[in-house]
């Protein structure tokens, strides 16, 4: 018993000999792993990537309103249609309002059935055939269905504008940028690998080997005593010296703006005095209801002949 443990040992000893031997594979960057090439297109899945079909069948039903009926009578051969060319068979019971996809033996795609299933959800929900089969073909496109439906909406409030209808609606849309993520967010603190080697780290120093490093493992008890006590003084005068200059600040003045001398009237802008005199002379003499200089000449000549009349 104890030869078949030690051979078990040795060789679990060997495999694990073996394995550390192994080259590792080279470490890629991440970056590189995330980053879609310029031009890449996702391939399309075809017959061959499933030649024996689906093992069951999948099906997927939704109801509509009763103001869709009409729409969905004239517009169903053109979804028959289009399914058909995936095999996927789609049904319209006009008695029960519902909409049913499901697959066929022939059908290979396992994800085209979750394509008609939002298909028929979007026609339900009052979009167009014709918007819900660009949705679709754009969502197989790697291009989200987001974009499209908030375009389809903000054409709807446009539409219901009388002003708005003949005019183009380019600068009301808006426009969608698709961004390749190059790499992702980096960690805000990055850790550092650090190179393998064999030997195991360096034992830290122990209290003793520190201070026989410093000499203060010969020194005595009481010179020990003494240290400490100069470190506990130094720190404690540091402290006291921060404290008063934290107080002394409040006794420092704050520094005082630089006088802004007035600036001398210019010669254009000088006021003429004189004008102003004579302005407000004539505005003394002239009362409310009073006569003017000439009036005043006036009315004396006139008492004159009337005095001379008189004698």
């Amino acid at each position: 018993m104890a030869s078949s443990k030690q051979e078990g040992q040795a060789a679990a000893s060997r495999k694990s000999e073996f394995r550390s031997q192994k080259p590792k594979p080279e470490s890629r960057d991440e970056s590189e792993l995330l980053t879609v090439p310029d031009g890449w297109k996702e391939p399309a899945f075809s017959k061959e990537d499933n030649p024996r079909g689906l093992l069951e069948e999948s099906s997927f039903a939704t109801l509509f309103p009763k103001y869709r009926e009409a729409y969905l009578k004239e517009c169903w051969p053109l979804v028959q249609k289009a399914l058909s060319e995936h095999h996927v068979n789609a049904t319209l019971d006009l008695i029960e309002g519902s909409m049913t996809v499901c697959t066929t033996k022939k059908t290979f795609d396992p994800y085209i059935i979750i394509r008609a299933r939002d298909l028929i959800k979007l026609l339900a929900r009052s979009v167009s055939f014709e918007q819900v089969r660009k949705v679709v073909l754009d969502t197989m496109k790697n291009i989200h269905p987001i974009y499209n439906i908030k375009t389809l909406m903000i054409k709807r409030e446009l539409a219901k504008d009388s002003e708005l209808r003949s005019q183009s609606w380019e600068r009301f849309l808006p426009q969608f940028k698709h961004k390749n993520v190059n790499k992702r967010k980096e960690p805000k603190k990055k850790t550092v690998k650090k190179e393998y080697t064999p030997f195991p780290p360096p034992q830290p120093e122990s209290q003793i080997d520190k201070e026989l490093a410093t000499g203060e493992y010969f020194l005595k008890a009481s010179q020990k005593r003494r240290q400490k006590m100069e470190a506990i003084k130094a720190k404690q005068a540091e402290a006291l010296s921060r404290r008063q200059e934290e107080r002394n600040k409040a006794f420092i003045p704050p520094k005082e703006k630089p006088v802004v001398k007035p600036k001398e009237a210019s010669t254009e802008t000088k006021i003429d005095v004189a004008a102003i005199k004579e302005k407000v002379k004539k505005a003394k003499s002239k009362k409310l209801g009073a006569l003017t200089a000439e009036e005043v000449k006036l009315k004396m000549e006139a008492d004159e002949k009337k005095k001379k009349k008189k004698k």
